[in-house]
């Protein structure tokens, strides 16, 4: 009921332990009182994020679960809405947004951060899944990270794969485009922009080296 609350993002166990959570043999556990004090919330994370709650009507000491079932009304909703009310602070607590999977992905925002200390910006509500890197002195951008489906940038694959958009000199579009793995700019405009998969189709040293001419392109 309450997963997409945690939809992507990955949990920082340290920083539950800040909020007020314990750590317990195989999960971290919090409680609080909601509904001015007529209930008690325990939540539950596990070592993967993965989440639970419980929660026990003071008065009587008994478990309330009509929140957890299909029940409609006034009353289990206004129950439902601070529940979501205390998951929605932990998420913003104690997880950090993290949409891309691939170990590439990865390496390349850790790359960007320690060499230009920039994180992916997400910028539109309507596309949680694409985010852009941009200059600090010029706020222009010089990489695009996206998630699209295979087939869509020229891949035998209706599956979605996670690609970076960067920055080319036009003059060279024509030979950039010619070398294997490298596709025209998904989104961008194809004269300036050229697409990468990233699943380590290229390497890692190669595509550091192409975010760095990107960045240096951004500067104009």
């Amino acid at each position: 009921m309450f997963n997409e609350i945690f939809a992507r993002k990955k949990l920082v166990p340290d920083k539950l332990i800040s909020y007020g959570f314990e750590s317990k043999e195989n999960h971290y556990q919090y409680t609080t009182a909601i509904k001015n004090g007529e209930f008690l919330l325990t939540v539950h994370i596990d070592e993967n994020g993965m989440t639970d709650t419980n929660l026990v009507e003071q008065e009587s000491g008994e478990s309330y679960v009509l929140y957890k079932t299909s029940a409609s009304g006034a009353y289990v909703g206004e129950i439902r809405a601070a529940i979501e009310h205390v998951l929605r602070d932990i998420a913003e607590n104690c997880y950090i947004k993290e949409v891309f999977k691939t170990a590439q992905a990865q390496m390349t925002i850790k790359y960007i951060k320690e060499t230009y200390g920039d994180e992916p910006e997400y910028l539109w509500t309507k596309f949680p899944d694409n985010a852009v890197w941009r200059r600090k002195d010029n706020q222009k951008w010089y990489g695009a990270i996206l998630t699209v489906m295979g087939n869509k940038i020229g891949l035998d694959t209706n599956q979605v794969v996670e690609i970076i958009d960067l920055k080319m000199n036009p003059d060279h579009a024509k030979d950039i485009l010619s070398r294997e793995h490298y596709y025209p700019g998904w989104h961008m405009n194809k004269k300036s922009w050229y697409t990468l998969v990233l699943d380590g189709s290229i390497s890692d040293d190669e595509l550091k080296a192409r975010i760095a001419d990107s960045y240096k392109l951004a500067k104009k």
